[in-house]
């Protein structure tokens, strides 16, 4: 592949910069080592991130083929909601990665999913068998993953076509400004920090769009009820940024050490999850516990 730099912009007068823009699906991490293993050159010669660039340089990108590991099973403590020779539901502990990845080859979601249902849909690969959506290592909550490839399939359309119902709840620090609200904009990965999303103007990135309903509030921070109407990365943690109310304990999108309430996790919880069954069309709504963490702001109706 090759790319041609036919613009000056100050956003991306390095190489690393410039491929952050162009190859949003890799990550700064990644495209870093890339360019030191010499798999992206400038001008036909190997170059280094810090590389500057002008109009007319040619970038030349050779991306290798990432060596997939085979999840394994190990057992582990799962709070099963709900299960069937289909799909199964269960409540993810905040702290818990959902597959493997780099970092995380074991001790995932996924691993203690493969001990406990033995087959799950094999659409998703070797590393997320049966992973129909999910959940940020640090969020709790409803997950579903698939054990056949047919349940995966019709989930997988129910979620991109918007048909299931996901609520979470979040406590955030402040107090927003409206009872209740809809946050609608575009969201995409951050340009100058690959671990963050950000609201950008269009056609950048992808529409995203939560609900949100103030709860309880103290008088430094509030529980929020959000209805999750798309599924982007980050979504919740950048909207509720995004109106001056940033989630506690959000260690990417918040300054922890400024805020009031000093707690121990991301207070984001996936509460709620509703679809309809892939195969019996049965409509099913499950919810799971508040963590003991929301206690202090739990008892609402």
């Amino acid at each position: 592949m090759e790319l041609k730099v036919e613009e000056s912009n100050e956003e991306y007068d390095r190489i690393d910069r410039f491929l952050a823009i162009k190859l949003p699906d890799l990550s700064r991490s990644r495209l870093q080592s890339l360019i030191k293993e010499g798999h992206i050159k400038l001008n036909g010669k190997k170059t280094k991130p810090s590389q500057p660039i002008g109009i007319g340089d040619i970038i030349g990108v050779t991306i290798p083929p990432l060596r997939e590991a085979t999840a394994q099973p190990e057992e582990m403590d799962l709070e099963v909601l709900f299960e069937d020779e289909h799909l199964i539901v269960v409540n993810k502990p905040h702290g818990l990665v959902v597959h493997p990845a780099a970092g995380n080859p074991s001790g995932t979601l996924v691993n203690a999913l493969l001990y406990h249902c033995k087959e799950l849909s094999g659409i998703g690969g070797v590393e997320r068998p049966g992973i129909v959506h999910r959940l940020d290592k640090d969020t709790s909550g409803c997950i579903v993953a698939a054990k056949s490839d047919a349940s995966h399939k019709k989930l997988v359309e129910n979620f991109s076509k918007r048909k299931v119902s996901k609520i979470y709840l979040a406590v955030v620090d402040g107090i927003p400004a409206l009872d209740s609200g809809r946050i609608e904009n575009n969201i995409a990965r951050d340009p100058r920090d690959r671990q963050k999303m950000a609201v950008v103007p269009p056609p950048r990135g992808k529409v995203a769009i939560t609900e949100y309903e103030k709860k309880i509030h103290s008088k430094d921070a509030t529980l929020v009820q959000c209805n999750l109407l798309t599924g982007r990365t980050h979504q919740i943690r950048v909207h509720m940024k995004s109106i001056g109310t940033p989630i506690l304990g959000d260690p990417i999108y918040a300054r922890t050490s400024k805020q009031k309430f000093q707690v121990d996790r991301l207070m984001l919880h996936a509460w709620k999850l509703g679809f309809k069954h892939p195969i019996t069309n049965q409509d099913y709504q499950f919810e799971s516990s508040i963590p003991e963490e929301f206690n202090p702001w739990s008892e609402f109706n």
